[in-house]
């Protein structure tokens, strides 16, 4: 991603955030703050463009933990709403699995995939994730109220 790529990024992450229905952050997050979370902390974001350079979509990939965890990458997409249902999250998931392997990560974690947003958990276990775990009322949604969350895992090669 390149710096002034951060507005329209912003653009696509906004809508989401504010409506708090699949990620847990802060409704009321800040700019700053999502640049933080989406651009300034992970190893790496990429933004996917359309054929006249707009942003269509962006992912973030980053350690899901340090040390001796290190070894596995955590991921956040987004796809700009003018975009879905174009297979562009399968796209990006499927870029970013590379990407993983060749920063020299071995496996891929969603920590917290909200059980209301079952588009994105039908196309993680289309692109070979598998539900690890799953944590009851652990999402605050706001029309459902208290719903589970679960995490999914793909390993991507061996593990060393």
């Amino acid at each position: 991603m390149h710096t002034e790529d951060w507005p329209a990024v912003w653009g696509l992450l906004e809508p989401p955030f504010r409506a708090g229905e699949t990620y847990a952050v802060a409704r009321d997050i800040s700019e700053t703050e999502a640049r933080q979370l989406w651009v300034d902390s992970p190893l790496a974001t990429y933004v996917a463009m359309g054929e006249a350079g707009e942003v269509l979509g962006t992912y973030y990939i980053k350690p899901n933990q340090g040390g001796g965890g290190a070894h596995v990458c955590n991921c956040g997409y987004i796809v700009g709403e003018a975009s879905r249902g174009r297979g562009l999250a399968s796209l990006m998931c499927e870029h970013s699995q590379g990407e993983a392997g060749r920063l020299g990560f071995t496996a891929m974690q969603f920590n917290f995939v909200v059980s209301s947003n079952e588009g994105a958990i039908r196309l993680w276990k289309k692109l070979g994730f598998e539900i690890v775990g799953e944590l009851p009322q652990a999402f605050r949604h706001p029309t459902l109220g208290l719903v589970n969350a679960v995490v999914m895992f793909k390993h991507l090669g061996s593990v060393q």
